[in-house]
């Protein structure tokens, strides 16, 4: 474990959440920091409270590690619009061969943001949920999208920043099962009863893997993984 600090792009879905307890385990503090861009739901936003509160009082070595929450607006991805995360429009493909639930620059958005809050909280290590092994083909997660950024990031802030990615090669089986290693049964409850990746925030209809509508791809690809992970 390092003495450093790190902040965590922090959700409240599942990736971000194995992220935290990822981050937790290596750090010597650990804050967090959400976005508020106009989605269309608020069912993350509300998790994210959920999920830190059973972190403080469930995970004892983890608690004392665990820092200040930030939550920043990004209202103008609301403002930009043409998604189905912010829009009330139907999930669908768009005509770029992506699903319209792509928010075109959200990722580089929320890593600048978090990076200029990292500068100004003397923090260096920034840690995201990033996948490209097993995603909806959007390209703000991929590697080299993560390298790119940090470059930038690098040489405007004249610092070095290092954006670390540990779900980035891995499908959704294998991050239910990092989440395990990381947080063993306990874990996998909080984030099979807490964290929301449902793109329409359902919280009615609870499932083997979680609550959400059961349809939507995020739904779908959480589902397949969790399967995957119970019976490999």
């Amino acid at each position: 474990m390092t003495a450093k600090k790190a902040i965590v792009l922090f959700s409240g879905g599942q990736d971000s959440t194995t992220c935290l307890a990822w981050a937790l385990s290596r750090f010597g503090r650990v804050e967090t920091v959400g976005f508020d861009y106009g989605q269309r739901n608020g069912a993350e936003l509300a998790a994210r409270q959920r999920i830190l509160s059973r972190m403080r009082s469930e995970f004892s070595d983890w608690a004392k590690r665990l820092g200040s929450d930030h939550l920043l607006s990004l209202e103008v991805l609301k403002q930009i619009g043409g998604n189905a995360l912010t829009d009330n429009v139907k999930i669908a493909m768009s005509e770029s061969g992506l699903p319209n639930t792509f928010v075109p620059g959200r990722n580089i958005f929320f890593l600048t943001a978090a990076a200029a809050l990292a500068y100004r909280r003397e923090c260096r290590d920034l840690v995201g949920g990033m996948c490209e092994a097993d995603y909806s083909g959007y390209p703000d997660c991929r590697a080299d999208t993560m390298e790119a950024v940090t470059h930038a990031l690098n040489l405007g802030m004249d610092t070095h920043f290092t954006i670390h990615t540990p779900l980035m090669k891995l499908d959704k089986a294998a991050t239910w099962a990092f989440a395990e290693q990381l947080g063993g049964k306990a874990l996998i409850d909080l984030i099979v009863e807490e964290t929301v990746s449902c793109y329409e925030g359902d919280r009615e209809h609870r499932r083997a893997w979680g609550y959400g509508c059961g349809k939507c791809p995020a739904c779908n690809l959480r589902a397949r993984g969790y399967e995957r992970y119970v019976s490999p």
